[in-house]
């Protein structure tokens, strides 16, 4: 089996040739939703550790916060979350469109080249949030972000038609655009509401 563009949440090292990694990945679920899963993968000596070159690095060399191609046993066990050998890790320079291991994406079509605009001004009073990508909701136009150092902590954005979405150049892109596990950096409106997660307007949206 095997995931593109996952996200490495945790690392465990003993040596340069054993451990683990437990990556996230999305998964397209119903309503043209997505969803966030972990797998815990279990590197041994005969794990090919790869640099974004695809020369050989040590296992211990990858980091939080990477982003890896990974390949791996369809035995799984039944815990949480589940678990893998590892057959080979390749990290990324640049993640690309995310490929879950049973239901592959077509990749989508590259926007045209396009001149950076400056993002709209947001309208005042307005706050900013950074936080990581966990939901989108193409049909109902709405994110779920939440604290990286607090997962309990999250909030529900509502992308308007006044809202501005840019890449991390500055470059305009569109909702469809974002994927789960995206850092994000959002101007929004200072009132929100009192549900759980708490639900406002983004004014701007900008991937870091």
């Amino acid at each position: 089996m095997r995931i593109n563009n996952a996200f490495v949440e945790d690392v465990s090292c003993s040596n340069n040739s054993t451990g683990y990694i437990i990556v996230s990945y999305a998964v397209p679920e119903g309503n043209n939703t997505l969803s966030i899963q972990n797998i815990q993968l279990n590197i041994n000596r005969n794990t090919a550790i790869l640099n974004s070159f695809g020369q050989r690095m040590c296992s211990c060399c990858i980091q939080r916060g990477m982003w890896v191609n990974v390949a791996f046993s369809s035995r799984m066990t039944m815990s949480i979350p589940p678990q893998a050998a590892a057959f080979w890790v390749a990290v990324q320079r640049n993640p690309q469109f995310p490929l879950p291991p049973l239901r592959p994406i077509p990749p989508q079509r590259p926007l045209p080249p396009q001149r950076p605009l400056p993002p709209l001004r947001p309208q005042r009073p307005s706050s900013e949030t950074t936080g990581r990508i966990v939901l989108i909701d193409f049909d109902n136009n709405y994110i779920i972000t939440e604290d990286p150092n607090d997962r309990n902590n999250q909030t529900r954005f509502l992308i308007t038609n006044s809202t501005s979405i840019t890449n991390r150049f500055g470059a305009p892109i569109r909702l469809r655009n974002l994927q789960p596990g995206q850092m994000v950096r959002i101007t929004h409106s200072n009132i929100q509401t009192l549900s759980i997660p708490p639900q406002t307007t983004a004014f701007h949206i900008q991937v870091i």
